[in-house]
């Protein structure tokens, strides 16, 4: 089964160990630390987030390095930007009534 972004980033567990790869790259070991479950728990998470290309690896002598791909967040980005012209519309609309109420 082919995953996609958006099943990655379902789980709060994955989006915390994007946020920690975004600000530099870590070990799983490292990544391992921040977290109570297992190092095999995490492994599988680290594994769902390659698959999905929202972290690479780098091997640099006995260690992997895994970073944060933030390209592949694009598809996030696009598919939000719907609701963000929604929302900044209907926000705009909130704000002149309230304006309006206070010029009452």
């Amino acid at each position: 089964m082919r995953r996609d972004v958006f099943q990655a980033i379902a789980d709060p567990t994955r989006r915390a160990i994007l946020s920690l790869l975004a600000l530099h790259a870590m070990t799983p070991n490292a990544v391992a630390e921040h977290f109570d479950s297992s190092r095999q728990a995490i492994s599988k998470h680290i594994k769902i987030l390659t698959e999905c290309q929202l972290v690479s690896q780098k091997q640099t002598g006995r260690e992997i390095h895994y970073h944060f791909n933030p390209e592949t967040m694009k598809e996030v980005d696009i598919w939000m930007e719907q609701f963000r012209k929604q929302w900044n519309s209907r926000f705009s609309q909130l704000d002149e009534i309230l304006k309006n109420q206070n010029n009452k």
